[in-house]
């Protein structure tokens, strides 16, 4: 049975989840751990591979100093989690370096790192970029080992591997059509994050238009999420970066906002209007909105801050954004999380429907795809929410548990 033939079976199983008792899937130790040390700035890196389906698996590499193995495990199991509840026909993975992204060395502890891991990134891993690595970086450290591009594994599988290469070159390269003149591939994830939140607005209520957001973090995901929901009448009421909380109640000019950011991806405090209060980085966290949404770093949200969170909602753009005990502690008070593997979903998603030539160079194909799929998800597990206060990571991973059941065996096809 191909993946296609498949597919009614996983909306069915899908839907069915809601009532099953979940599981998490990712509870098992990691299928493969792997550990390096730099031979020349003596950086440590780390593959962890939680789940392999059909011998592949995919996630994105880190960098950052104070990276460490426990932290990319993590990451490894959110992005198995992921891919199920897509219901995408591989397993999750997680690359990650201890090591400064603006050190000027950068660029080559990143490519070393690449060469170690190559057994992994010629057969099983499909990477790309993550916090601290952008899409260029990884593209020009696989262009110096000779690989094609960073879904190498996973093309190489394919009956005529240039042809997909072409394909999948093509969709991550084709200009939007809106005022962001970005290739989909840059915006694709925080357009998703943009949706989730647009489909907790609905399912919850709240008109778009009087709906307020709270954006920690303007880089690929926060800065394409802040873009989207300003883009669809909401207003973004805060924004934080390295460098403090920018906040206007009457709502930020996200595309000016965005427009001044620097080469590290900071707004240049410089061209923020007189009007915009500047505040602590951290106030972010406490703004009274209706949606809040941790963009940035992993653990944003923790037991030392988590009474400071003033938003009805959290929606985790960032990669575990909300620790355990803390997202206990949200779920008592009424806050429900909407989890980083539903939210922030939407890039590995899309590029799974790239390699399977399942969406192509239309932008807007991909988005409205994206925001089905997105928007359908989030009333699912919002709806448990409202009826019967499921928290949505329980219900999330119901979805996640059926697909994987009903994947068993599918077959993986590359165009």
């Amino acid at each position: 049975m191909t993946l296609m033939d498949n597919r009614g079976e996983l909306d069915k199983q899908a839907r069915q989840a809601v009532t099953a008792v979940p599981v998490d899937l990712t509870e098992a130790p990691p299928a493969h751990e792997v550990t390096w040390r730099d031979p020349v700035t003596g950086a440590d890196g780390f593959l962890v591979v939680q789940t392999l389906v059909g011998g592949l698996a995919t996630g994105g590499t880190r960098m950052r100093k104070g990276c460490t193995v426990e932290e990319v495990t993590d990451l490894a199991r959110g992005m198995a989690t992921k891919t199920a509840t897509f219901g995408l026909p591989v397993g999750g993975a997680k690359g990650g370096i201890d090591f400064d992204p603006k050190d000027p060395r950068a660029m080559g502890v990143l490519t070393r790192f690449c060469e170690a891991m190559r057994p992994w990134l010629d057969r099983h891993w499909i990477t790309a970029e993550d916090l601290g690595v952008s899409q260029e970086q990884i593209d020009e450290a696989f262009a110096e080992l000779g690989l094609s591009q960073s879904y190498h594994a996973a093309i190489g599988r394919s009956a005529d591997p240039e042809r997909a290469l072409a394909r999948v070159r093509a969709g991550l390269h084709v200009q939007t059509e809106d005022e962001l003149p970005l290739p989909l591939g840059d915006v694709i994830g925080g357009y998703g994050v943009a949706q989730a939140c647009l489909g907790t607005a609905v399912a919850l209520g709240w008109p778009p238009s009087t709906t307020t957001v709270a954006v920690q973090g303007v880089g690929t995901m926060g800065g394409g999420a802040a873009w989207y929901l300003h883009e669809a009448g909401v207003k973004i009421v805060a924004i934080a970066d390295a460098g403090g909380t920018l906040r206007d109640p009457d709502g930020l000019d996200v595309p000016a906002l965005l427009a001044a950011r620097d080469e590290y991806g900071e707004i240049d405090r410089s061209q923020v209007p007189g009007s915009v209060e500047q505040l602590p980085r951290d106030a972010i966290l406490a703004s009274e909105v209706d949606i809040l949404v941790p963009a940035a770093v992993s653990y944003a949200i923790n037991e030392d801050n988590v009474a400071d969170v003033a938003a009805r909602v959290v929606v985790e753009a960032a990669n575990t954004a909300t620790t355990a005990p803390a997202e206990d502690e949200l779920t008592a008070r009424g806050v429900p999380v909407v989890p980083d593997f539903v939210a922030n979903a939407g890039a590995a998603a899309w590029a799974w429907w790239l390699l399977q030539g399942q969406v192509g160079t239309d932008p807007e194909d991909s988005f409205r795809r994206l925001r089905n799929e997105m928007q359908s998800k989030v009333a699912v597990i919002l709806e448990a929410w409202t009826s019967d206060r499921v928290p949505p990571r329980t219900t999330a991973r119901g979805i996640a548990q059926a697909n994987r059941e009903a994947l068993a065996g599918a077959e993986i096809i590359v165009p």
